[in-house]
């Protein structure tokens, strides 16, 4: 075999290491500077006009769906392209996604510009003297829809190069001036238009920034427009099926809130909403990481299946076993957390909740590599249709515990949809990577082990004997994951790390 037709090699763990901690650095860094940027933001706009802004903030980040899983299926296909050495294919492929992904942004806009008259005069009640800037608002919104949508695109041929700094490197500056904006804005007007066209043009800016870095990265996109129609069925049936569980995932992740307050009242969802919020902001761990393994998943698979499906396996045991002692650190001091910040009351109330709840998102972080395993490889129809199953019957469930336990009963039956998803994800995977049949008894037993250890926390009560027990069942759990988790080229790889990093 010559060298031109070699496949290439899987990337190295560093390297994936590397990439990783770009995207948990572009995810947390807005998070961040959101926390110090929100307070001030309260008191120049008033409640009511940053409630709105929220809304604001909503609409755009709801209506990049509209990509219709564009900018997803356009990672994967390139990816593989590049995998097959058919990198002169990109141009049209590019090109292609990204007009659909303009005609669809279009669309949105249409519905956004026919709906924002109705918005805010009727469904939101916003005061009289508020809606001539809020109908403004809205309609710059709509303006700049086709661009917000592209801007995954940009991001999915990126992705698929593996310039995760590069993406990063955007990422983290544009999206902190989210936040930042409205502050600029406030010395000169506390109006709410102003800092929504501030946003936007943010937005654009960030659009130009990936669009510069695309032409920059794939030199051949800069020899002018290309439309393939022969890429529009494989984009769009992709993109269909990836949309299916972008749809889902947050309606599961969200739709207990909505049937305890219908069910109990809406009281009690402030107990419940409290913890899942802080429970869910651990899924920028998986989500960082699968980010990276996505793309390598549909380059390498088609010609090195067996090493692809190996990365698969050790990167769920990594996954696994780093997750594990921070999901043991907050199950252990959720009594006092609450207490020291939101009182007696929570303590009470919450602490059941998000328990339960840490348990369910251990499970459902690790069904991120099986679930991007499956869209990877150029199966999304498969997750698509577990979701489309597991939903209503997520929904019937929620119903019946919320009707018998209360909030705790919503938390069980989300850490039980959790833990049966990420086992009927790993049945499917099994086809497609059968080494995970060789895994399979030590994720199990390791599973068995992690439930144990974190129902002896919560059996534990005086904090003394639960932080020293804590420690204890952390430093096991280290051991157990250095020994029969992690392989042996992980361990020498992870040495070799160390090993470096100590001569510096």
């Amino acid at each position: 075999m010559t060298e031109s037709n070699t496949p290439p090699a899987l990337p190295e763990g560093k390297r994936i290491a590397r990439n990783t901690f770009w995207n948990i650095m572009g995810f947390c860094a807005p998070v961040l500077v959101a926390i110090f940027c929100i307070p001030p933001m309260i008191r120049g706009l008033g409640k009511d006009q940053f409630g709105l802004l929220t809304l604001v903030w909503m609409l755009v980040g709801y209506f990049t769906i509209f990509d219709m899983g564009i900018g997803r299926a356009l990672t994967r296909i390139a990816a593989e392209r590049i995998g097959q050495g058919r990198e002169k294919e990109l141009p049209g492929l590019f090109w292609t996604s990204c007009l659909i992904m303009f005609l669809l942004g279009a669309i949105a806009a249409v519905i956004v510009a026919i709906l924002s008259p109705w918005l805010t005069s009727s469904a939101l009640k916003i005061p009289v003297e508020m809606q001539a800037q809020t109908l403004r608002s809205f309609q710059v919104v709509a303006i700049s829809l086709p661009v917000v949508v592209m801007t995954a695109g940009m991001i999915g041929i990126l992705e698929a190069r593996r310039k995760f700094g590069l993406i990063n490197l955007i990422r983290v500056p544009l999206g902190s001036f989210t936040f930042i904006g409205p502050l600029l804005v406030l010395p000169f007007s506390n109006s709410l238009f102003p800092v929504v066209l501030i946003l936007i043009a943010g937005r654009i800016i960030e659009w130009f920034c990936y669009f510069i870095m695309c032409l920059h990265e794939v030199p051949e996109l800069r020899h002018g427009f290309r439309w393939n129609s022969a890429e529009v069925k494989p984009l769009m049936s992709t993109g269909g099926w990836i949309t299916v569980s972008t749809l889902l995932m947050p309606f599961m992740v969200h739709i207990d809130r909505f049937l305890i307050g219908s069910i109990l009242t809406v009281g009690v969802v402030t107990y419940y909403a409290t913890a899942s919020e802080i429970v869910v902001k651990l899924l920028i761990f998986p989500r960082a990481w699968v980010s990276v393994l996505f793309p390598t998943f549909a380059e390498h698979f088609g010609q090195r299946q067996d090493q692809t499906s190996d990365l698969f396996a050790r990167s769920l045991s990594w996954l696994m076993g780093i997750l594990l002692p921070v999901i043991l650190i907050v199950v252990a001091f959720t009594p006092e957390g609450f207490e020291l910040w939101l009182g007696n009351d929570f303590r009470i109330n919450s602490t059941p909740v998000m328990r339960l709840l840490t348990i369910g998102i251990f499970a459902y972080c690790l069904t991120y590599i099986p679930f991007s395993f499956l869209q990877g490889i150029g199966k999304p129809n498969i997750p698509a249709y577990i979701h489309l199953i597991e939903f209503p019957l997520f929904v019937l469930l929620a119903t019946h515990m919320i009707k018998l336990y209360g909030i705790n009963g919503a938390a069980m039956s989300w850490a039980i949809r959790a833990i049966l998803e990420f086992a009927v994800m790993l049945v499917f995977c099994r086809k497609f990577a059968p080494v995970i049949t060789q895994y399979g008894i030590k994720w199990m037993l390791c599973g068995i082990i992690s439930l144990a250890m974190m129902g002896a926390i919560i059996l534990c009560e005086p904090l003394l004997w639960r932080a020293l027990l804590t420690v204890i069942l952390i430093i096991s759990w280290v051991v157990i994951a250095w020994r029969y988790l992690f392989d042996s080229g992980d361990r020498n790889e992870l040495i070799r790390i160390i090993k470096t990093r100590s001569i510096r």
